[in-house]
């Protein structure tokens, strides 16, 4: 269940094109592809808001260069596997993400369609256990 409470905002990075390695297959599995990651992080932004501070706010740009050294780094067999990491990954980089939306997909993977893939949702209490 996505979040319902007004003190959580979204932040979202949008088409995120990275070149890894992923997939069951032989070629795939030395052969980077293209993958399309989108993330949607729920944190309140009203303190960084207030103080014009990056301080105080979620760094997107922190968690998209770290999502690119992960892909880049990784090599998973499954989407699945990759949303689940990333998840995880936005909650250790900052204690205020509280909740992540993650879509991993594979342009062209499927032949006649543009894109496959997979979104998951998961709260900071079911990945890392602390509220």
């Amino acid at each position: 269940m996505l979040p319902t409470s007004s003190s959580l905002d979204r932040i979202f990075i949008k088409n995120l094109l990275i070149r890894g390695i992923i997939g069951i297959n032989p070629d795939e599995r030395v052969n980077r592809q293209d993958i399309l990651v989108n993330l949607t992080l729920w944190a309140d932004t009203r303190a960084a808001a207030a103080s014009d501070d990056i301080a105080d706010a979620v760094n997107y740009r922190t968690i998209a260069k770290a999502a690119i050294r992960h892909v880049e780094e990784g090599q998973p067999l499954l989407v699945e596997r990759l949303a689940a990491e990333l998840a995880r990954l936005c909650f250790e980089l900052d204690p205020r993400v509280q909740a992540v939306e993650v879509m991993v997909e594979k342009p062209g993977a499927v032949r006649f369609a543009e894109s496959v893939g997979v979104a998951i949702y998961r709260t900071r209490a079911e990945v890392l256990g602390d509220a």
